[in-house]
């Protein structure tokens, strides 16, 4: 099983870790930025790390059993961040990360139906207990939602013609599988702009950010991380598509400047004060090296904060 991480040494220095600082990977994954964490930790330091997938739990057990012991894994998704701390009976941690892209194994896993690229069902769930699926949506979401969907989340501007072929193909048959989707989406907007600017890449964006209820999660998750940080405690978030770069881009803006009600008194009270700073003016990207390694890591962006 291969898995790069992306912006690893990036992610590591940009967290600023103390040996024995409480940290939180909210990504789990399989466990490559954990492992680097861990390893500079003492035995006063803590991490916690979050993942609803198991298969990616388990990997990481195994990769952690020989560096130490300061760390737990819990079986989540980190919408649910306040009361995994609140649970372990933590208050602060000096520094959290959100690695939002999702892992090689998992993508390339045929049975998830994450990728265009292979014939698989139609699944897409993180979480596997999720009762929606991908195959769900495409088959039983009217007509209004299924374009909702795909121009909210996915960005294509041939949305229309793409959705009207979908709720045409599926009066005659079920759509069931990836490969049944790609056709569907070739055979809308015709070969030359399917091959020229690949619009499955973003209705596929768009399912799975539905499936998994991605950016309201993100939305509802981020202040609540940056409310739990230690003075000059680190958020490191690297995004992946333009929707979560935005999002982060505004929870970040927002903390890190006077509320609006109060901007301009001469005595500003502290609860109206700026919580982050701010410390990539503009986000950190891969280089030429990691892109040519990793052809994933072209579209990452690596936002940090500090709270003050």
């Amino acid at each position: 099983m291969k898995h790069y991480s992306v912006l690893l040494k990036e992610i590591i220095a940009g967290l600023n870790i103390k040996p024995d600082g409480i940290y939180v990977d909210a990504t789990l994954g399989y466990g490559g930025m954990s492992k680097c964490i861990l390893e500079k930790l003492n035995d006063k330091g803590l991490l916690i790390t979050i993942d609803q997938d198991e298969e990616a739990r388990d990997y990481s057990k195994k990769l952690f059993k020989d560096i130490n012991k300061n760390y737990r894994i819990i079986a989540s998704n980190f919408q649910n961040l306040k009361e995994i701390l609140d649970d372990l009976h933590i208050e602060k941690i000096d520094g959290i990360i959100f690695d939002l892209g999702f892992s090689s194994p998992q993508i390339d896993d045929d049975k998830r139906g994450f990728s265009f690229m292979s014939d698989s069902e139609l699944d897409m769930r993180m979480n596997l207990d999720n009762k929606l699926t991908a195959k769900e949506i495409i088959n039983n979401y009217s007509e209004e939602k299924l374009l909702e969907i795909f121009f909210s989340y996915g960005e294509e501007k041939l949305t229309k013609v793409i959705t009207n072929k979908i709720v045409e193909s599926r009066k005659t048959k079920r759509i069931n599988t990836t490969f049944e989707l790609v056709e569907i989406i070739k055979k809308a907007t015709g070969a030359n702009y399917f091959y020229k600017n690949h619009p499955e890449r973003k209705i596929f964006q768009a399912l799975r950010i539905a499936v998994n209820d991605e950016l309201e999660v993100l939305k509802s998750t981020l202040p609540v991380a940056i409310e739990r940080l230690n003075s000059k405690g680190r958020i490191c978030v690297i995004s992946f598509h333009s929707l979560e770069d935005r999002i982060v881009k505004q929870v970040f803006k927002e903390y890190s400047e006077v509320n609006e009600m109060v901007k301009g008194m001469p005595n500003i009270p502290n609860e109206y004060l700026p919580k982050l700073k701010i410390i990539t003016k503009k986000p950190i990207v891969a280089g030429e090296l990691e892109i040519k390694e990793n052809s994933r890591s072209h579209s990452a962006k690596l936002r940090i904060g500090e709270r003050i």
